[in-house]
């Protein structure tokens, strides 16, 4: 996806002339030379840059290090991800429950969506004033209105009541600090914005990585799951809603589970077959930068220079996979050892369950500049959310089961057959925690069940109340995240979430 790797940076630049606007006369003194929101937006590829920096902020919460990762929020307030980085204090603090507003990890995702959101306003509202082909132009803003749901829909999941801004801003703007919308009102939005996208003549796949009709139907499926769930709760409608999107995309036989775990982080399979929406990287322009944080702490195994330990499994949850689970096995979702990086020949105990599954081989033992991209749909995923979606309105029926089936037997398990309604939920549940884990969607699960799996009982416990199998108990206030505390301090209409 060259355009998008290499014009992002052109909405940033764009965004900033607005905060200039209406200030003294010296700056409003303009260089013709220099691109601004008025001069810019006049030809088709202004309209195909200015998309283009819209998925550039997806980028950003993956960024990793010494500091930690602002993907690992959701991830350490799970229960199940442990982490040898001291000075991380982000991780621990979310780990074990002792979050606050000054939490670097929901900085970097409020600033970075809510940026990507200002650059989808904007495009949304310039592109239609270019003299362009119409269908072009019907698509690129269906990859705007998509993209615009999408970081609205991780918003509103973390952080609950937000600012709704759905025009561009500047100096004189009426919402320049915006009061809170509702998750009702923001979730109408989402729903609003992606039903635009799937009228937009998206073809189904696309291979470079941009937006496709697949990824439109199935973020809508997993929108609908998600509202028939906390808080909003509307229930069997919107079950039948997930479970009819997420059919569209099974029958369209457009996506296929991959054969082998390897090719969930085997740079060739990116954006196609499983991998329904990805974010981009490219090794050498834009190299996906998550890699120092999934190996052990200084175990002398990789060829990046920062071996950060940052984040890994805990043992329980590894080991509360069903007997016989490929998934559990050594480099298939996790792995415990691994050679030597000056020598090859040795093999190196690593002390603990770390992430394979976004293991870049090539780029650990060779080359450190990784080609991955970071998941955020797979077909894996559309299945378990019709599985679930379709027992819920009609129990467990034959394709419901065909559904979940088909990821147990990739992980060499038995078919399930005979349950109930209330078992095949269960198990489907099952499915998504050992299947999706460290995709940034096992919190989101959590969050709209009001569940936390038990790693001992192998059971469901109620989200308040569920203890972690290393100590801290969950309460009230760990359904949101806290709204960062420059935001609050920058503008006094935004209310903390309960608890911060």
């Amino acid at each position: 996806m060259n355009g998008i790797t290499k014009k992002y940076g052109l909405l940033a630049l764009l965004t900033g002339t607005l905060w200039l606007t209406g200030c003294s006369d010296f700056l409003d003194e303009s260089d013709p030379s220099n691109f601004t929101v008025e001069n810019y937006f006049t030809k088709p590829e202004h309209a195909r840059s200015s998309v283009n920096s819209i998925y550039a902020t997806m980028r950003d919460p993956l960024g990793s290090g010494f500091g930690g990762g602002n993907w690992m929020m959701t991830e350490f307030a799970t229960g199940l991800a442990a982490t040898d980085l001291g000075q991380a204090v982000n991780s621990y603090f979310i780990k074990d429950l002792k979050n606050t507003s000054d939490n670097g990890y929901g900085q970097g995702y409020w600033t970075a969506y809510y940026k990507g959101i200002a650059n989808a306003n904007l495009s949304i509202a310039k592109v239609p004033s270019i003299q362009m082909d119409a269908a072009e132009m019907k698509k690129l803003l269906g990859e705007a209105y998509f993209l615009r749901a999408w970081y609205y829909f991780n918003l509103v999941q973390m952080f609950g009541n937000i600012p709704l801004v759905t025009e561009p801003m500047s100096l004189q703007s009426e919402q320049l600090r915006p009061k809170q919308a509702t998750p009702e009102e923001v979730y109408s939005l989402i729903v609003a914005d992606l039903k635009v996208a799937e009228e937009a003549g998206l073809p189904w796949v696309d291979a470079t990585g941009k937006v496709s009709l697949g990824a439109v139907k199935s973020l809508l499926a997993k929108v609908y799951l998600t509202m028939a769930g906390y808080p909003l709760q509307k229930g069997a409608t919107y079950y039948d809603l997930a479970a009819k999107k997420a059919e569209e995309v099974i029958d369209s036989k457009q996506y296929k589970l991959f054969t082998t775990y390897d090719d969930l982080h085997n740079p060739a399979k990116k954006n196609v077959e499983e991998n329904i929406f990805m974010v981009q990287f490219r090794t050498q322009i834009l190299p996906s930068n998550w890699q120092v944080s999934i190996i052990p702490y200084n175990k002398n195994i990789s060829a990046y220079s920062d071996e950060t330990g940052g984040i890994y499994s805990t043992g329980d949850f590894v080991k509360s996979y069903e007997a016989g689970d490929l998934r559990a096995k050594e480099k298939q979702f996790f792995y415990t050892k691994f050679t030597n990086e000056t020598n090859r020949n040795l093999e190196v105990d690593l002390g603990g369950y770390f992430i394979w599954k976004h293991f870049d081989v090539t780029a650990q033992t060779s080359t450190a500049n990784s080609d991955l991209n970071w998941p955020v749909i797979r077909y894996a995923d559309v299945l378990l959310v019709y599985a679930e979606a379709a027992n819920e309105v009609n129990g467990p029926a034959t394709k419901a089961y065909d559904a979940v089936n088909a990821i147990r037997t990739r992980a060499q398990l038995p078919s399930l057959a005979g349950l109930t309604k209330d078992q095949l939920r269960e198990a489907v549940w099952k499915e998504r925690w050992y299947e999706l884990c460290f995709e940034n969607i096992t919190w989101f699960d959590m969050v709209r069940l009001r569940k936390a799996f038990n790693v001992t009982t192998k059971q469901f416990d109620n989200y308040v109340g569920h203890k972690f199998s290393y100590g801290p108990t969950l309460t009230e206030r760990e359904l949101l995240f806290p709204i960062p505390t420059s935001e609050i301090r920058n503008n006094t209409n935004l209310v903390q979430a309960k608890g911060y």
